[in-house]
């Protein structure tokens, strides 16, 4: 029965409940996992607090991620998955209705287009995609396809930031000429040495990527090489220009300039301090500040956007935010925090996805909006490489000098 027309949410009231309240198996949404590390484990048991979703796959060509994932998902009772060591094995099985997309970013792009041609619904980590050819591409295949796709934007769906974005649509910022974003941390330090706990399918796993021989490093670290991903900018700045986007009605950038510091990770190509302005049609300009050479902060307190209106400023980080009026800019005249926290954030955003299988409507963060906050971070580090500032021509679809 094609899954639009399954009734596996009923018992669920489209709502996250307890494992007491199992839906009969023939109501279940079937859920492959395409990378079970870290990211993609936490990420499938958040799936599998509904009821509606069974996990049913695995897939990870690095045999410890594989079998934690398997371990993992099998301690929900009745939850026996496949393990798979290559994604389009899995991709064939018919008894997969989703996936779970959570590898590495340079494989992004084409697992999506298989899995939509594979017939199958789409949950995929962020990043969307590594360059503004390939999230072209995967905007064209969406409006194409009939199935799902959810790019993991968890701000789209997280209270703390609906709430904003309300804030400034009633005017209450007033004009809003600029944006301003940092987020601190530090990853420097240590041996720059990294190590395999098991056996690793380096080829599998270097997939459209330029051949290089194993390197745990490049394994552990990919984030950092651009080989496989955009750096820390493009990782953590993805999320900012998405809350930007969103807090400000905004779409795709009319363009993007980007400066940098050295390089002072051992071994790596990707700057740790970068400085992002972006320039948009809506008459405002974001600015982002990145800098994993800072001193580390508390969660909380890590990174903050500021919306400078000409009647108030709005301060919104990952738990609350205040909005301080002119003439009173020491006293906010509103506060409001998270009524989950930020950890929620996630559980709602996959609440949201697994409610739009059911419906088939929209959801919050479908195709277009991931890669126009990927599109912003790109032009960055684009940027970055040509030493000026580009353009992106919305009419062709394409960056210009």
């Amino acid at each position: 029965m094609p899954i639009h027309r399954r009734n596996f949410l009923a018992a669920a009231g489209g709502g996250l409940v307890s494992y007491a309240a199992q839906a009969a198996p023939s109501d279940q949404v079937v859920l492959g996992v395409i990378g079970s590390g870290g990211r993609g484990t936490l990420v499938m048991t958040i799936f599998q607090k509904n009821p509606a979703v069974r996990v049913g796959a695995i897939c990870d060509v690095y045999e410890p991620n594989l079998e934690r994932g398997l371990d993992t998902a099998k301690k929900v009772p009745g939850t026996q998955p496949k393990e798979y060591r290559n994604y389009k094995q899995l991709l064939d099985d018919k008894t997969i209705h989703a996936v779970l997309i959570a590898t590495p970013e340079h494989w992004h792009h084409r697992m999506v287009l298989d899995a939509l041609a594979a017939g199958k619904d789409v949950y995929i980590e962020k990043p969307l995609c590594q360059t503004p050819e390939q999230g072209v591409e995967l905007v064209e295949a969406e409006k194409r396809s009939k199935n799902i796709v959810q790019v993991g934007m968890q701000r789209r769906s997280y209270d703390l930031y609906i709430e904003g974005r309300k804030v400034v649509a009633a005017g209450t910022l007033g004009a809003v000429r600029m944006v301003r974003s940092w987020w601190l941390n530090n990853y420097l330090g240590g041996s720059g040495e990294a190590k395999l706990e098991g056996r690793l399918d380096w080829e599998q796993w270097q997939g459209p990527a330029r051949r290089v021989p194993l390197d745990p490093l490049r394994f552990r670290h990919w984030r950092y090489f651009s080989d496989y991903a955009g750096g820390i900018v493009a990782d953590q700045g993805a999320h900012v220009y998405d809350g930007i986007h969103m807090l400000m009605g905004a779409g795709y950038p009319a363009a993007v300039n980007a400066s940098a510091g050295k390089v002072h990770k051992p071994r790596v190509d990707m700057p740790e301090s970068v400085v992002v302005t972006a320039e948009y049609p809506e008459d405002f300009i974001g600015v982002f500040m990145i800098n994993y050479a800072a001193m580390r902060y508390k969660t909380r307190n890590d990174q903050l956007s500021s919306l400078d209106g000409d009647k108030a400023r709005m301060d919104i980080s990952r738990e609350e935010f205040k909005v301080f009026p002119q003439g009173a800019e020491e006293t906010p005249s509103i506060t409001r925090a998270s009524v989950g926290g930020f950890g929620k954030a996630t559980d709602l955003h996959v609440e949201n996805f697994i409610e739009c299988l059911r419906t088939r409507k929209t959801p919050t963060a479908p195709m277009a909006l991931g890669f126009q906050a990927a599109l912003v971070v790109q032009m960055a580090n684009l940027s970055l490489k040509q030493g000026r500032r580009l353009r992106w021509n919305a009419a062709q679809k394409k960056v210009e000098a």
